[in-house]
């Protein structure tokens, strides 16, 4: 009787550990803020360029386009499509979702993953994906907001 209990409890307790485990995964970044001391005219290191919640997410959700960027702190190129990255989020959040990978940083498994796929030693460096996860945009440089729009306007 006791086995049986202690069985019992014990598959129990599995099911709840793998269930969380498929349930809570990895999501995107959300609630993404644009750092307010950038400093624009300078390669400065003014900290983080993006925050936000769940930002060591790099895994690719299929069924949604995602929306990854790779920078470098110190470089105003990368400050200012930080905005503009801000301005999308904040324009497709529910919609699209938001990868940022900081160079700077400490990153996961699946953030070292995408580097190791799309980053080029340039940047800032942007990917795209469609619903599918198929690499659509996948660019070096600053791209501004109405080409992006389109691009992710298409793959709604």
């Amino acid at each position: 009787m006791r086995n049986s209990i202690c069985r019992l409890i014990f598959v129990f307790v599995v099911t709840i550990f793998i269930g969380f485990a498929f349930s809570a995964g990895v999501y995107a970044a959300t609630d993404l803020k644009l750092n307010p001391n950038l400093n624009y005219s300078s390669d400065s290191n003014d900290g983080p360029l993006i925050t936000g919640k769940n930002m060591s997410d790099g895994s690719i959700d299929k069924g949604k386009p995602a929306y990854v960027i790779f920078y470098h702190r110190e470089c105003y190129n990368s400050k200012r499509q930080a905005r503009r990255t801000v301005e999308l989020y904040e324009k497709y959040n529910g919609k699209v979702d938001f990868i940022v990978v900081d160079l700077d940083s400490p990153r996961s498994s699946e953030q070292t993953t995408l580097l190791r796929s799309h980053y080029k030693n340039y940047i800032p460096h942007l990917t795209i994906y469609d619903k599918n996860g198929k690499a659509v945009y996948d660019k070096s440089g600053e791209v501004r907001n109405a080409q992006m729009s389109e691009l992710l306007d298409g793959l709604l």
